[in-house]
Parts: C-alpha cells; structure tokens; sequence
C-alpha cells in the first residue's frame, strides 16, 4: 500500500497509510520530493529564466536539498535570521514560491482512508483529517509565503490547498460470480466528500467511437495489477445496481460520478446481485469500448482501456448509461434519449413534458428557455432525467416514465440565466476554461426519479429544420418515422459534425439492439397514441446559423402556449 500515488495530472495521499500532520512531516515525505522534480521539470519547460535562476547549473537533488532546508528554517525564522542566496533576491524566490503553489493547486489532488467499520466515529475521522490536511498546506504556503514578501497579504482567498476530494473506502463482502474473481478485495468508495465547486482538467473534452459488443466476457482482459490499483464505485442507475470499477489514474471520473449517479449502501451492494459490473481504464494496450451480456448471471459487463481521450467524463456516463439501457431493453422498457421534467403550475397542476433527441438537439436548452419566460406560470419544476431514461406501461397499462441520473451533464455554453438547475456551488467543472466544456450539477432526488412518471407530451427535439414553435403529428404512422430516424445536425461534441443520422436517436444501447428496439416502439407509440397522449416535434434551431435567431425561444413559447391549454 503507497503513502502516495502521482500520474500525470493527478495525485492521491493514502491518510491510512502515512498523514502529515504539520509542514515538516509534509516536507520530509517522500511525496513531497516527487512533487518538487515535478515542478522543475515543469518549471524547466514553461519558465526557463526562473528554472536557470533557481537550479544554477547545480544538480537537481542537491537543489531539492536546499530548498526544503530553507522552507524549514523559514517556518521558525525571519528572513533577516537566514543566510542563503534566494532570500537575497526575494522578488524571484517569491515567484518560485507562487509558481509551485499554483503548479500543485494545477494537479488534481485527493486523498483515501480505509475503514474496516461503519461508525460515525470513523467518518468524522475522514472528514477532519482532510479538512486538517487542507488547512496545513494552506498555512504552510502562507507562512512561506508571507516571510519572503516581508510583509502580510492584504487579500486572503480561501482556496481549496490541500485536496479537491476524499474518498472513504472499504470492503464489502459480495457474492462473487464465476469469472469475477480478479474483483475479490478490491474496496468500495463507501464514503465521499467533494470540495465544490470542483474544476477538474482531463485532457479530453470530446467523446469519440461507439460502445460494441464482443463474444466473450470482458473480465477476461481485466488487469488486476497492484490492490492499490482499483476502487469501485457501486452506483444506483436507475432502478439499477451497477458495480463501476475505476483504475486509480481515472479516478476523477469516479470522484464526478456521485453527482450524477446516487451511491449504493454497503447493504445494498452486500445483499443485491449487480445488474452490470463496468471496468474503466483497463490497462491492457487495446483501445476497447465493449460490452457483454453474461447470460449466466444475468449481468451486464462493460470494459473501457486505458487510453488518455477516457479522461473526458461522457466516456463514464455514456458507458454506464449503455449497461442500463440493454438491462431495460431485456426487462421490455424503451430508453429514451433525452429529457423529463414534470413542471407544477401555481394553479395546482402539473405537466410532465419529455423530450427525446441526441446530443446537441437542444433538449435541457428548451428547458431552460421555458423556464426563463414561463416564471408567473410555473410554480417550480422538477427534473426527471436530463440525457437517459425510459418509458414503460405499469400495471394499469398506462404509459409512464423513469429517470436514470441524479445530475445533469450539461455544456456551459448552453446555461444561461434562465437555467433549469440550481446548486452552481456544488458542481463539478470540466476545462471550464476550452470549448465544449461541461459541468456536472445536482438535479433531483433519487427518489423522485425512480417513481413511475405520468407523461403529457413527448417531443422531438429537432435541431435542423429551418421552422419555429412546435408541430403535433396526427397518427403513429406519422410520428414513429422522426424518432426511428433520430436526425440532428451534430454541434461536435462528439465526433460527428454536421446533418447526421442515429437509429431511435440513441447510440447507447437502442442503436445495438435494434430489432428488439422496434418491437418495443411499436408497443409504446401504439399506448402513447390510444391514451392520446400528445406527441409532436418542436423546433430548436441549434443548428442553424446563429442559432436560428435564437429561436428556441419560440419553442419555448408555443411549449408554453401549449402547457396552458
């Protein structure tokens, strides 16, 4: 078991194995070392002036030596109380200072702690200890800091020094199938605390390829490697339980996943079989997007290989999303690509509109423009699924709907002031600052999700043709054709760009499972169109030129027009 763990961007502190509890424990630890030939190997490529000014010519061990000695005498001592050449130019010491503070706030930071229990005792050790770690880096970069300026700060930002998130682990003792051995001991997240709001940098911002199906059992391509190698997130999809095993360098992902997946208790991993088990960043020199179906467990096997564009977060959600789409496939409910909220009118009322469209088609964006014009009507909203959910006919035979997320993964580009989704502190923010960027933000209960949803009308969200408002079709003969077809004009958030084509406009599970798929939109337009259910087409204009002069404003309005009546 390591102390610490970097790889590339990213570094974990393992507290059970070694905590620093002061500026001297941290500057002697080895960790520390590691992170100083980082920072001059990074300072060497980015600040050649400052790099010569601080090396010297001198051997790099030896200009970690000095460093660390006068890091420690300036922890005790005033500058005018220490001899050493940096101190006699303390305007480039202090940019060296701030230099390595910024590269270390740059990597992404988190810390583990293993339990054996689940005593609240052990939890609000986790919880202290980060909270401790945080502020003893901050206190040391400021004491440092602060000597070397000669004078104290005017401005105190309280930024997150230490981590951006702690992770609680443990065993969990389940049946292990046949052919899942090389899972046994690998430990749950069984606890999480996130520093929000979070901003994380993979180096991915875009999804490429499609999700295949292989013949044998993905398992057998497991890399187990070292314990400390893999954690495991055990997330509820739906009505789902879905074992997701990370590798440790991919462990931002399982760090976002909780806003956007409620996490399953210890009981209910220890007591419930999995429906789908997911192995993500599978270290085994193939570049593998593959699921599997084991019809002996009845369990659903998804296996993602490590490569560097798995940094982008839609890899995780889109995967698991796919296991839990052919899991609702094989039960006989129909995904569905899009978006649910039920909106509460303030005369009492209450409507629940669904949109269906692949990525781009401006499904969350009329959402969010509806609620923007529509605040005298609507009293509050709730979000049923933001990208995946399903619908199905109860025992009544009525058509209802459930949602998969608890979150929504949504572009920045696409909030707006009128924004659908409360909770800004609590998201989690990716490359905030290049295109494409998203954030990961908290949108519904989990229990509010998975209770059956009644539906008042089921739109298209059709990004492409140059129309305004919104269009009923009159007959299932009309209507099933545009969703079968599942047309958009690709934004390029994917690979895609331009006029495309998807089948049921759902690449993550309907796209494979086609024929059954067909049988299953025949049986629901068949319900949607007996119960007379409205189901229609509205018009986003995404993808026109300037957006179609903003018009999903006018989708919004005639959706309202429509809610009214």
């Amino acid at each position: 078991m390591q102390d610490y763990y970097f790889n590339g961007n990213t570094a974990i502190i393992n507290y059970t194995k070694k905590y620093m509890t002061n500026p001297v424990d941290l500057l002697d630890s080895e960790g520390f070392s590691e992170f100083l030939d980082r920072f001059l190997a990074y300072l060497k490529q980015h600040n050649q002036v400052l790099y010569i000014w601080l090396t010297d010519d001198a051997k790099l061990s030896d200009v970690k030596v000095e460093l660390i000695k006068l890091m420690k005498l300036l922890l005790v001592l005033e500058p005018s109380q220490i001899h050493h050449p940096a101190l006699n130019q303390p305007v480039e010491f202090l940019e060296v200072i701030e230099e390595a503070y910024q590269f270390w706030r740059r990597t992404q930071r988190y810390s583990i702690m293993y339990t054996q229990n689940k005593a609240g005792y052990q939890l609000q050790n986790f919880i202290d200890a980060d909270t401790e770690f945080n502020a003893m880096v901050l206190n040391f970069y400021r004491t440092v800091q602060q000597k070397v300026q000669g004078s104290r700060n005017k401005v105190y930002r309280q930024l997150q020094a230490g981590t951006n998130a702690s992770l609680l682990l443990q065993d969990y003792s389940w049946s292990i199938p046949d052919g899942y051995e090389a899972l046994f001991k690998i430990p749950f997240v069984n606890e999480i605390m996130l520093r929000t709001p979070l901003i994380l940098h993979p180096s991915s911002s875009k999804r490429t390829g499609t999700f295949t199906e292989v013949e044998e059992n993905p398992m057998k391509e497991f890399v187990r490697g070292s314990d400390d190698d893999w954690i495991c997130f055990p997330a509820k999809v739906g009505s789902l339980l879905m074992l997701a095993y990370f590798h440790r360098d991919y462990i931002s992902s399982a760090v976002a996943v909780p806003n956007l997946f409620e996490m399953a208790s210890q009981d209910e991993v220890e007591n419930r079989k999995p429906n789908a088990v997911m192995i993500f960043g599978n270290p085994d020199g193939r570049e593998d997007t593959v699921f599997w179906h084991d019809k002996a467990n009845d369990i659903w096997v998804g296996k993602i290989s490590a490569a560097p564009i798995i940094e982008y977060f839609g890899y995780t959600k889109k995967m698991m999303l796919t296991l839990h789409n052919l899991a609702m496939i094989q039960k006989g409910w129909l995904p569905i690509h899009g978006a649910m909220v039920d909106i509460y009118l303030h005369d009492g009322t209450k409507k629940g509109i669904m949109f269906m469209g692949d990525s781009g088609a401006g499904k969350s964006e009329t959402i969010e423009a509806l609620t923007g014009i529509a605040s005298e009507l609507i009293d509050h909203q709730v979000t049923v699924f933001d990208d995946m959910g399903s619908i199905h006919l109860d025992e009544s035979g009525k058509v209802r709907a459930h949602g998969t997320e608890i979150g929504a993964f949504v572009r920045l580009d696409d909030l707006d002031k009128g924004t659908a989704y409360k909770d800004m502190d609590r998201s989690i923010f990716f490359n905030p600052e290049k295109a494409n960027a998203r954030v990961v933000i908290p949108a519904a209960p989990y229990e509010e999700i998975i209770q059956d949803h009644k539906i008042d009308c089921f739109m298209y969200a059709n990004n492409y043709t140059d129309k305004r408002g919104m269009h009923l079709f009159a007959s299932k003969e009309e209507a099933e054709p545009v969703f079968i077809e599942g047309k958009r004009f690709a934004l390029g958030t994917t690979q895609e760009k331009g006029l495309s084509t998807t089948f049921f406009a759902n690449p993550f599970g309907p796209m494979q499972k086609q024929g059954q798929c067909r049988a299953l939109i025949d049986k629901m337009f068949d319900a949607l169109f007996a119960q007379k259910i409205p189901v229609g087409e509205i018009y986003t204009c995404l993808g026109l030129p300037d957006k179609g002069n903003n018009g999903i404003q006018d989708a919004a309005k005639a959706l309202l027009e429509f809610v009214k009546k």
